[in-house]
Formats: C-alpha cells, structure tokens, sequence
C-alpha cells in the first residue's frame, strides 16, 4: 500500500451504481496518472469486478462477510474479492461494524492473500487496538462526523492528532488516515498536516456534479 492515499468509497450510493462506478474510477485513475499520486476506490461488491477490469489503480472492497469461501449463501468471502480483482478491503466502518474476533481473523486472512487491509476506528483508543492487529493503515472516522460535511480535520483535530501520536509511537509501521465529513481540498490538506498519510471520503467525489474535477481537487494536496 502506498502513502500518501486518496480513498474513494462509493457505498452504495445510485450515482455510482452500474457503469457510473465504472465513469467514477476512470476519473480517479485519470487523475491518479495526471497527478502521480495514489488513488484506490471501493466500488460496491456488485461493481467491484467490473471496476477492477476497467481501471489500473487499486480497487478495494467495502467490507467482507466470511473469512473463506465455502458453503455461506449470500456471504462474501475474502476469496472471493481477491479473484474478483480486488487489491485491498475496508474493514470495520461504522456502517459495518465487525466484532473484534472477526476482525482480527478477517485481517490475518486478507494480509495472506496479500490484500492491502484498511482498518476504520471511530477514536483514538479504539485505532490503537485496531492498529495492533496489524493492517496496513487505520481509518479514524469518528461516526457522528461521517456524511455531514463537517470535517474530521477541522471539527475533531484533537481526534485525529492523538490517533496519529498513539498508533505512530506503538505501531509505527502502520499508516494512520483520515475521514468524516471530508468534502474539499482543504479538508485534505488539513487532515495532511495533522500527520495523516491519506483521507477515506465517500459522498463528496461520488456525489459530485463533475467527478474528475471534484477528484482532481481532493486529489492535489497529497502532491505537497
């Protein structure tokens, strides 16, 4: 996994179900390329292998139901993701919140099946224990701040400066990112100064009227 990082999550939101996941992440990659700066997206599982056959930069999966394929109807295993193409997965959002057996289990597997492993935590203290497990990065995303536009970086630095001194001094070799509310350009260069290596955003690229300037825009302040 390479820092610093732009992720794209596209929920399941309609603007980017379909073939409009497809436009989306080729706006990302455009970018990506113009740039010379890190960008992955996380399309919806029922996108995500279309997504990944369209586009080179990383594409990563939302989130996983069971720890290895096999006989588990409607469940989604890691497994499964790897041979649908993607390069990484977004583990413990606080819209898919796992159990911290599961966790652990899910983030060994993945790691094996050389996944890059994105873990979300919603404090300081909760990403701390999630960085002991050993992803690659943690996502603090403190859950009241998610969608609304109000910012991590500016509303809870406080939040984001002590996830960064905690897993930094006890797990060094685990990138801490950000996201909540990250809706600008601004936003990512304040979440960069905080000491974040890269930001988590979902509505503000996604629901954007012009994707590839709206990504272009978020995407510029991982340059300085």
């Amino acid at each position: 996994m390479k820092f610093p990082v732009l992720i794209l999550n596209f929920k399941a939101y309609a603007e980017a179900a379909g073939r409009r996941a497809v436009e989306i992440a080729k706006a990302a990659e455009r970018v990506a390329k113009e740039l010379g700066v890190n960008i992955a997206v996380a399309p919806n599982h029922l996108e995500l292998a279309l997504v990944a056959q369209s586009v080179e930069i990383p594409v990563y999966a939302q989130g996983v139901d069971v720890e290895s394929p096999g006989a588990h109807t409607a469940h989604v295993a890691l497994g499964n993701l790897k041979e649908a193409g993607a390069a990484g997965v977004i583990l413990n959002h606080s819209e898919a919140p796992l159990r911290l057996n599961e966790l652990a289990r899910y983030v060994g597997r993945a790691r094996e099946l050389g996944l890059d492993v994105v873990v979300c935590a919603p404090d300081p203290t909760t990403s701390l224990a999630a960085a002991a497990l050993g992803p690659h990065a943690v996502a603090v995303e403190p859950p009241e701040l998610i969608g609304t536009g109000r910012a991590v970086s500016k509303y809870k630095p406080e939040t984001v400066v002590k996830t960064v001194q905690l897993v930094g001094k006890h797990f060094p070799d685990v990138a801490v990112i950000t996201g909540a509310g990250i809706e600008s350009g601004e936003d990512v260069e304040a979440a960069l100064r905080l000491g974040t290596r890269g930001v988590l955003l979902a509505s503000a690229a996604v629901k954007a009227k012009d994707h590839y300037q709206k990504i272009m825009e978020l995407a510029k302040p991982l340059l300085k």
